[in-house]
């Protein structure tokens, strides 16, 4: 529900800036886009094509520059860094949070690196150096270095004082981190405690060391996990030594679980979620251009099965018009069991203790929807041809079909994540190609096996 309204949002406010920009008149579109927070912004960016984008960019507020740069995909980040002088993206960048510059320096050009790089102190410097030490997508990438520490010997008066003498705190703040001389994780202490406990309550006595700390090689898949299942909005990560190397907050672990959303939907299909949808249309023909390749290669796989039958389909036209609806239903059945296996692989839930009683699962799936629709198939197909025993053929063959459907689901992604190959990426084109030569093969062989013999 709140998605949907977020997409009616998004579509009004695209409708009233496209208007007032075709009207020529940019101060509805400048007074528009500054009510917008820079997240809402970075959408409608990439909702606009090029021209109008360039014009609208040119309109955002220089404050809001750098975080709008934070929720782009990359093309159109490329895009808009273009649009801008060195300065500017300097400018931009240089009150970013540590996490947010990570994600965005290696964009830059290597000039405006090293002024960046001149322009922060030697303690933030230090700071984005050691989080860009870490490989992309693990925890240590998302982390951000800007952490509130207290010492367990201390009391709330001593951490108060300290707090107002700070002046401000990190956002989404909901507990300070408990470390020990040597800076090692001990624990956490919310925020309410320190306000509803007297003055001298020792620190230690408020320590919450329940919550684990996050490894800063865990993947960032790991780490959204993780949020997820405990309802987090900070947690703390460490290195192998238990050394405090700072935190994560729920804004970052949403831009996660959003990505990867994106990257499932568009991944079945051959695309990348940082494309640009209104990237040149050369660049955009030559990403698709390969997987378009690899299905007509596939294609020509399941051609080649009914080359074989040709005979058999001169003799009985009827096979000709029947035989896609066995690989089709069979191509949307698998798709079905990738979808869930795909999601499954995703968030952890699919593994070697499981596997073989998911299989077993939809495998009786496959065949009570096999028995179901191939009685119901079968009868269409006797009203139409008048014939039996064809009934008969594409009631079996379909429902064989739906077993090798659900066999290529759930073992297909399996294989592939085992080989070091995305599930989301290549599954597809794998099950595709199973689902349409069993098809014909079945359907086309039980016909030429009991109609034509």
């Amino acid at each position: 529900m709140a998605e949907a309204v977020r997409h009616d949002k998004t579509a009004r406010q695209l409708r009233l800036l496209s208007d007032a920009l075709d009207s020529g008149r940019l101060g509805p579109v400048r007074r528009l886009v500054n009510t917008l927070s820079p997240a809402e912004i970075g959408n409608l960016l990439e909702s606009l094509p090029p021209g109008k984008r360039t014009v609208v960019w040119g309109l955002v507020d220089a404050e809001d520059d750098g975080e709008v740069l934070v929720h782009v995909g990359d093309e159109v980040r490329e895009s808009l860094l273009a649009e801008m002088d060195p300065d500017e993206i300097v400018a931009a960048v240089e009150d970013l949070d540590i996490d947010d510059l990570a994600d965005l320096v290696e964009d830059l050009p290597d000039t405006v690196i090293d002024e960046v790089l001149k322009s922060m102190d030697r303690e933030n410097r230090e700071r984005l150096e050691q989080v860009l030490s870490y490989d992309e997508d693990t925890a240590g990438r998302l982390m951000n270095p800007d952490v509130v520490t207290v010492r367990a010997d201390t009391t709330v008066d001593v951490v108060l004082r300290y707090l107002r003498l700070r002046g401000e705190l990190p956002d989404h703040t909901d507990h300070l981190y408990v470390v020990s001389r040597r800076h090692q994780y001990l624990g956490r202490i919310a925020l309410q405690s320190l306000l509803t406990h007297e003055a001298n309550t020792p620190i230690n006595q408020l320590i919450d060391d329940e919550q684990p700390a996050i490894g800063v090689d865990e993947s960032a898949n790991d780490v959204a996990r993780q949020f997820s299942d405990h309802d987090w909005i900070s947690a703390p990560v460490v290195d192998d030594n238990n050394i405090l190397l700072g935190r994560i907050t729920i804004d970052d672990v949403v831009d996660i679980i959003r990505e990867q959303a994106e990257h499932q939907a568009l991944s079945a299909a051959g695309l990348d979620e940082d494309d640009d949808m209104f990237s040149p249309v050369p660049r955009a023909f030559r990403r698709r251009l390969l997987w378009l390749s690899i299905n007509l290669g596939t294609a020509f796989l399941a051609a080649s099965v009914v080359g074989r039958f040709e005979a058999s389909i001169e003799k009985l036209a009827a096979l000709a018009v029947l035989m896609p609806i066995v690989a089709g239903m069979g191509g949307n059945a698998g798709t079905q069991v990738l979808a869930l296996m795909v999601r499954g692989l995703a968030l952890g839930q699919v593994g070697a203790s499981n596997v073989r009683t998911l299989l077993w699962k939809e495998m009786r799936v496959a065949l009570m929807n096999g028995l179901s629709l191939g009685l119901v198939l079968g009868l269409v197909v006797w009203l139409w041809f008048g014939d039996g025993v064809l009934s008969l053929v594409i009631g079996s063959a379909l429902t064989i079909n739906l077993l090798f459907a659900a066999s290529a689901g759930v073992l297909v992604p399996l294989t592939l994540k085992r080989m070091g190959f995305d599930p989301a990426l290549a599954g597809g084109v794998i099950l595709t190609t199973v689902t349409d030569t069993m098809g014909f093969l079945v359907f086309l062989g039980l016909a030429t096996l009991i109609l034509l013999q």
